[in-house]
């Protein structure tokens, strides 16, 4: 298994009660111990409006992050988990990737999905089509991309785009071209398009979830002809990490008394359920992931939402989790 952690960016609620001038050395400063802490990449969210509920909390956009950090880290990888491919045209996309890439010095992870949060998209003035349209236009948006990192000039004429003689220089630093995620479990479309273009997948909230989306994907890559094992499967958590199971739980709680503070009823029961339900220290943290790894996960990215104000548990794990299951 590999790691990878998020930079707390307001999204989840995990820059709340943090002043404005604070937010980026609080991002900064995490994004360091995740780099100096040893896990192989960090990444950011690529949403506007905050969750479980639209709030006035601060949200800092994804792309803007990562140009930033790929001139302030040195060696961490730089993903985006996902980015929205509906709030981008993707050949400017594929341009901003490629110059992010040489900035960072070969370091960018592109990771890509459909777009679900139909309250963004209104609210930006985004047309949210249906489901088929979102992932058709993904599969356009991720060729468009990989061709414009390995040819010299691009002429696509698709359902969805159509670029006319795009010429993308510098391509990116990486050889092929920057690894694309692609983001979702949808069975029929969206693993399609994993199977066809992806270096990474990224999927499933239960391991038999896990499972079954792995088997479907298998399936997509014999029907394209592509091996399956080229394909790293991943997967994320929200977790609260401590030396014991009575600190972690006095930190969950924390973090619920925040929350309540800016959501209530259905929004806060969310909260609790998605971001506070994996709470507990090393050892039990690696039983929790150790079936993730049986069933093949490969990478593991994990939100410590506690970690703009303390990073002890983010470094925990990093020294115990993480060793336990490399």
């Amino acid at each position: 298994m590999r790691f990878g952690a998020f930079v707390p960016q307001g999204w989840r609620l995990d820059l709340a009660g943090i002043e404005q001038e604070e937010h980026w050395q609080t991002m900064l400063g995490v994004a360091k111990t995740i780099e100096h802490s040893g896990y192989e990449s960090l990444w950011a969210f690529d949403h506007f409006h905050t969750v479980p509920a639209p709030t006035r909390e601060p949200t800092y956009e994804a792309w803007s992050l990562m140009a930033a950090l790929a001139a302030a880290t040195d060696t961490v990888r730089l993903g985006q988990m996902c980015t929205c491919n509906s709030y981008r045209p993707p050949s400017l996309l594929a341009k901003m990737a490629a110059s992010i890439d040489v900035i960072s010095g070969g370091r960018l992870e592109m990771g890509i999905g459909a777009g679900w949060y139909e309250h963004e998209y209104r609210g930006y003035g985004y047309e949210f089509a249906s489901a088929a349209v979102r992932i058709g236009r993904l599969r356009e948006a991720v060729e468009i991309m990989q061709r414009m990192w390995t040819e010299d000039v691009v002429q696509f004429a698709g359902r969805h785009y159509t670029i006319d003689g795009a010429i993308c220089s510098p391509k990116g630093a990486q050889d092929p071209h920057i690894p694309i995620w692609v983001a979702g479990g949808g069975e029929q479309l969206t693993l399609n398009v994993a199977a066809r273009f992806a270096s990474y997948t990224n999927f499933g909230q239960t391991v038999e979830e896990f499972a079954h989306k792995s088997d479907v994907l298998r399936g997509h890559c014999a029907d394209v002809g592509r091996s399956y094992d080229e394909i790293v499967r991943s997967t994320n958590f929200t977790v609260v990490c401590a030396a014991t199971e009575a600190e972690a739980r006095e930190r969950a709680g924390e973090l619920l008394d925040r929350y309540r503070r800016l959501v209530d009823g259905k929004a806060l029961e969310r909260a609790k359920k998605l971001w506070l339900s994996t709470v507990g220290p090393p050892d039990q943290l690696v039983e929790l992931l150790r079936p993730w790894k049986d069933a093949g996960a490969g990478y593991v990215i994990v939100h410590f939402p506690d970690a703009a104000y303390d990073t002890s548990g983010l470094q925990l794990f990093a020294a115990e989790v993480a060793p336990a299951l490399r």
